[in-house]
């Protein structure tokens, strides 16, 4: 029997447990799990193993990650920096909303760790990054040059 969204109740032979279940978190905030989509060696590895990377921090004033929002995250017992190029959660007009946590892994200047993207990114991600090139000084414009296909 369903009592609410947030509460299972079962019935067996008059014992009552009742278990809690929280509702699925779109958004990129700590400990969310994300897909490499380069061909990284340490990405591919890590999917392949069935340990995809986890988020440690989000660098932004939320804590809630966004595309185009740089991120720290552990993967195979390291601590790798990466750039979110998809995102599940409901998402601003004009920009796409993807079915899976996407992650480019890139050093800290900027540079991505593989030399492809095997997923679409969104078109918006130019402008977006294009900013972030500017005001960091880090230069993202070679992750956008490794993309084959855009949204």
């Amino acid at each position: 029997m369903l009592r609410n969204s947030a509460t299972v109740l079962f019935q067996s032979a008059n014992l009552v447990r009742t278990i809690h279940t929280t509702a699925a978190c779109n958004e990129i905030r700590k400990l969310a799990r994300l897909r490499v989509v380069d061909n990284s060696e340490i990405g591919k590895r890590a999917m392949a193993e069935g340990k995809p990377p986890k988020c440690i921090h989000v660098y932004n004033k939320q804590s809630v990650g966004r595309i185009g929002d740089k991120v720290l995250v552990a993967i195979k017992g390291q601590k790798k920096k990466g750039i979110l190029v998809g995102c599940k959660q409901f998402q601003k007009p004009k920009i796409p909303k993807f079915d899976s946590n996407n992650l480019v892994l890139i050093d800290d200047n900027g540079t991505p760790l593989g030399t492809r993207i095997h997923v679409p990114i969104p078109t918006i991600l130019r402008t977006i990054l294009k900013e972030k090139t500017q005001a960091k000084g880090a230069d993202y414009t070679k992750l956008l040059g490794i993309a084959s296909r855009f949204v």
